[in-house]
């Protein structure tokens, strides 16, 4: 059943872990810590995690473990949703430590998932894996365990999606030194999405008449796609559309409203309650 998992991991755990490695000690080779999130169907979705203090010898670890639970059970307090769902650790590869490391976690819970993020950047960019431990042996004999990889993934809410491509903007091309960027307002974000959706549908256009022209040998998957795609807009006229399009508008606009006139009254209350305290 373990072989079965798959792991979907979301931005802010991978920030957590590269923000821990940036802050190790500096005889710390390795960082590891706990993985939050929830298990449905099979698919293990990491939401959270947190560092785990620990040090590594040849023949031992020392992890504590007490710190551990200290922050789990205040994370609970907090989202009482996420459960232990694994450990995670930097690095490129399964170490020798692991095994130890990951029995302490299948007490913790079923089948936990080993999550690695290659920080050394092996091969210019920052891997993800994910495993699992199979047990190992024969009836009444030695036995053992074994790390086998499974399909891991990056999945996205909304706002994360927002929030990702505002700090991909923060990247200059050429020089070294990072760009101040502000958030954009709704309508010129809505005016981006557009642009990048036209841009997308040149693109396709593009490839269909190459298809069609018989410049570009067809592939079944990208048609297969397509027709998907296709299949998935809803067919309405240009009054319908046009009518849900100005009724999701003027929702927007009321929810915008009200959202200032709360801030003006917090406001408001903030320096009545300064006034009366003096």
């Amino acid at each position: 059943m373990a072989l079965n998992l798959q792991v979907k991991v979301h931005p802010v755990v991978l920030f957590q872990i590269v923000d821990a490695y940036e802050r190790r000690n500096a005889d710390s080779h390795r960082v590891i810590g706990t993985l939050l999130g929830s298990l449905d169907k099979g698919v293990v979705e990491v939401t959270n995690c947190f560092c785990v203090p620990h040090k590594e010898y040849d023949d031992q670890v020392e992890a504590e473990l007490s710190y551990a639970m200290d922050v789990y059970d205040l994370n609970r307090r907090v989202n009482s949703n996420e459960a232990i769902v694994g450990w995670w650790a930097t690095g490129h590869e399964v170490t020798n430590h692991s095994s130890v490391i990951h029995e302490y976690y299948s007490r913790e819970c079923n089948n936990p998932v080993h999550v690695t993020v290659d920080s050394s950047l092996q091969g210019g960019r920052m891997g993800l894996k994910a495993y699992v431990c199979v047990a190992l042996g024969v009836p009444n004999g030695k036995q053992g365990c074994m790390f086998t990889s499974i399909p891991i993934d990056v999945t996205c809410y909304d706002p994360e999606v927002f929030g990702l491509q505002l700090c991909q903007k923060t990247m200059s091309a050429g020089s070294g030194r990072p760009r101040s960027v502000n958030p954009m307002l709704d309508l010129t974000q809505v005016a981006e999405a557009g642009g990048k959706m036209s841009s997308l549908l040149d693109q396709v256009l593009s490839y269909v008449e190459d298809v069609l022209a018989n410049r570009v040998l067809p592939n079944n998957a990208v048609g297969r796609s397509l027709l998907d795609l296709v299949n998935s807009v809803p067919h309405m006229s240009n009054e319908q559309f046009s009518e849900m399009f100005n009724s999701n508008v003027k929702d927007l606009l009321m929810v915008i409203t009200l959202s200032q006139l709360i801030k003006t009254q917090l406001q408001l209350n903030e320096k009545l309650t300064l006034l009366t305290s003096i």
